[in-house]
């Protein structure tokens, strides 16, 4: 799963956003829906905080 690139996790997390306010699933794959988003969360996260990290390094080094 981490080896969406962070567009993909956001497409899909959207996707999944919008079907769960739509309100019109099941509540068993409203909850499983929700535990996908939450993974997806994650992932963008993360894959945020490393770009971060990078551009604070490459600042770093210019100075």
């Amino acid at each position: 799963m981490s080896e969406l690139t962070f567009e993909q996790a956001v497409v899909e997390l959207e996707e999944i956003i919008k079907k769960l306010e739509a309100g019109k699933m099941p509540l068993e794959d409203a909850v499983k829906a929700f535990e996908r988003g939450s993974e997806l969360k994650k992932i963008c996260e993360e894959k945020l905080k490393n770009a971060q990290l990078k551009i604070e390094m490459l600042s770093e080094d210019k100075e």
